[in-house]
């Protein structure tokens, strides 16, 4: 066997290759990162839709329940609820307003007073200013009370102004808010 000579003036060295352990070799450098495209518009853009959305929730909430307490008939003591029952019926004509006074509904007594004043102001071709005066409640007990007023018609017939007073007491109850149950004339 003939021994291979490195071609003359080469640096190889005629000592064996010696090579570094596999686990003493520094670990190969890691592929770089990729440089993430900056999405910093889309998050700033993002936090500003977010924030409207909760705006729009919270403005629409506020405003049903402002809306809702705005609306809601007032029925917070007795004679508040007398006077709102007497405006609805006799001064609006609203039934479906008056009901939401009542216990039961319309009440008898105070729609044949209300039909009454229709037909007399038909009858001098007037209409009558309805006014509620002298309003007086006094509890029976925790649910229930009387509450008494007047009501006062006023019209000018014929160029002079005249006036009907009427006296009526109320039968309230408490359920869910006051309610009127019946009245009489007094």
């Amino acid at each position: 066997m003939e021994s291979v000579q490195p071609p003359a003036g080469s640096q190889v060295s005629r000592v064996p290759a010696q090579r570094t352990p596999p686990e003493q070799l520094a670990p190969p450098a890691p592929a770089p990162v990729p440089e993430r495209p900056r999405r910093r518009l889309r998050t700033v853009l993002s936090v500003v839709a977010g924030l409207l959305a909760l705006l729009c929730v919270g403005g629409g909430v506020t405003g049903f329940i402002l809306y809702d307490r705005a609306t809601a008939p007032d029925r917070s003591a007795p004679d508040v609820v007398v006077v709102n029952y007497l405006q609805a019926l006799l001064v609006a004509r609203d039934d479906n307003k008056a009901a939401l006074f009542t216990c039961d509904g319309s009440i008898p007594s105070v729609d044949g007073f209300r039909d009454q004043i229709v037909r007399r102001e038909q009858e001098l071709g007037v209409s009558f200013s309805i006014n509620v005066e002298n309003v007086a409640a006094s509890k029976t007990d925790s649910s229930n009370a009387t509450v008494t007023a007047v009501i006062r018609r006023s019209a000018s017939v014929d160029g002079v102004q005249q006036s009907l007073t009427d006296s009526w007491r109320f039968a309230v109850r408490q359920q869910d808010g006051w309610h009127v149950c019946s009245a009489l004339p007094l």
